[in-house]
């Protein structure tokens, strides 16, 4: 079947593709690459990707190419799901013959409400889709492919059983001749990546419980499965190939350092070919390891450091230490890997008081930019499910973002409101930003670069932006 695998158009600057793991519009405009959507694409003969939003790709557009197509599979997410219907409704209008398919962790864990919920939806893949979606597109009755629910043809809502996840991860084509056939890499922004990157995955899958991270608990699982190291290193060979102009590999696995001699063993073969890269990592690295990676080309680690309280790591199954973390943080600076933080406000167990400890916790180990989320209790995973049971929950918070997009604060408690939770964010970028030390290290990066210069003149416009929309939402 002709088939369209679509990032639909959504909200302004909204980064709710088939790759990031917070869908909102973020405080500076970001995109990551739709790898959950080029990874099937590129399984199927013949197939187009287009990912609407970095390249601001209209619904007019969008239809126009309906015509074209027997088949459209589009990622939805909660916050997007709605209006993904809606573009679906439009598709369905322009070409009445069209089949749609819907893929992502919203209908992963929903097949049932989703179908019901969106009539204009033929079928959504569930859990590990990738196979599934080929099936589909090879045409096979739908009868006979696991890991679908669907309508059949009296209007009823049908499951078939499961299908088995992915143990071989070889068997899965590389991602990056997708980017290259229907991507423009330059489209692709994420703040603290050098410009242009590439991100792919190098395995799927998270051992870690923690309770509100989406991609283990709906669709990766929690068996960190790995492509060979040969395979790894012959996409990047091909990627470097086919865009010389990428200063950077990110490695989106949920945690690459997971398999510590694998990680060591891939860096050893990207050092031989000069590549400069990050990845995803806990804050528990061994120095060793680090030293490993840093003499091979890392630049960065993406580390989830969420809280700076024990007892809020431990409701949550993060899993870390914060003296083990603080030691890691303290090798990293010392042999100059450069860490992007990543913290989440609203957790349970939250309080004024845990949240100026996980401010004054940012600021003293002071990785060298910051990103601060609010707690998201994603359908399908613990903490939705705790949320629920608890009544920290409501229906007017549950989809996540506001009418621009902008992440709300959904969760509340008896002794934290919504509200108080929501304007915690913005002072904790104030107080992380606006120290002298951190305004002379990012003037610093300024004046040895124009290019960085520009860059953080703009994102520093976004950035201010981003905090007006948050003021006017909080009116």
């Amino acid at each position: 079947m002709r088939t369209l695998f679509l990032q639909a158009p959504s909200f302004d600057g909204f980064d709710g593709g088939a790759g990031s793991r917070y869908q909102a519009k973020r405080e500076i405009k970001s995109f990551w690459y739709p790898t959950w959507l080029a990874q099937p694409a590129a399984l199927v003969e013949n197939s187009k990707l287009i990912d609407a939003p970095p390249h601001k790709t209209s619904l007019a557009e969008v239809v126009a190419q309906a015509k074209d197509f027997d088949l459209v599979v589009a990622h939805t997410s909660v916050p997007s799901f709605k209006s993904d219907v809606r573009v679906i409704e439009a598709l369905k209008a322009a070409n009445p013959h069209l089949k749609a398919g819907m893929i992502g962790a919203k209908v992963a864990v929903n097949a049932e409400g989703s179908l019901r919920e969106g009539a204009a939806i033929d079928f959504v893949a569930r859990n590990e889709f990738d196979f599934t979606i080929k099936d589909v597109a090879d045409d096979l009755p739908w009868s006979d492919i696991k890991g679908i629910s669907y309508r059949n043809k009296h209007g009823a809502i049908v499951h078939n059983e499961d299908r088995a996840m992915i143990e071989n991860m070889d068997t899965l084509p590389f991602v990056t001749p997708v980017y290259k056939r229907d991507l423009v890499m330059e489209n692709y922004f994420i703040g603290y990546l050098k410009h242009p990157y590439i991100s792919i995955y190098t395995g799927r899958g998270c051992k870690s419980r923690c309770t509100f991270c989406l991609w283990p608990q709906t669709v990766g699982g929690h068996n960190y499965r790995t492509r060979s190291v040969g395979h790894v290193i012959e996409e990047i060979k091909w990627a470097l190939k086919a865009f010389p102009q990428v200063k950077e590999f990110f490695f989106d696995d949920d945690t690459f350092t997971d398999n510590l001699p694998r990680a060591e063993a891939i860096a050893r073969e990207l050092g031989k070919l000069g590549v400069t890269w990050s990845c995803n990592a806990k804050a528990n690295v061994p120095r060793k390891s680090l030293e490993v990676l840093a003499a091979n080309g890392l630049r960065l680690l993406l580390v989830g450091y969420e809280s700076g309280n024990q007892q809020i790591l431990h409701n949550i199954k993060k899993g870390m230490l914060i003296p083990v973390a603080e030691r890691f943080t303290k090798d990293c600076h010392e042999l100059g890997i450069q860490i992007h933080g990543t913290f989440i406000l609203g957790l349970p167990g939250e309080s004024r008081e845990t949240i100026r400890e996980t401010v004054e916790f940012a600021k003293r180990i002071n990785p060298h930019t910051i990103q601060v989320s609010l707690a998201a209790p994603y359908p399908g995973t613990f903490l939705y499910n705790q949320a629920l049971q608890n009544g920290w929950l409501d229906a007017a918070n549950a989809e996540l973002v506001d009418e621009s997009g902008i992440q709300i604060a959904p969760l509340h408690y008896p002794h934290l409101s919504h509200n108080e939770i929501f304007t915690s964010l913005e002072s904790f970028y104030r107080e992380f930003y606006f120290r002298p030390s951190k305004i002379a290290s990012i003037v610093g990066e300024m004046v040895r670069s124009t290019d960085m210069m520009k860059r953080r003149l703009r994102e520093g416009a976004e950035f201010f932006q981003f905090l007006r929309e948050r003021r006017a939402h909080a009116a």
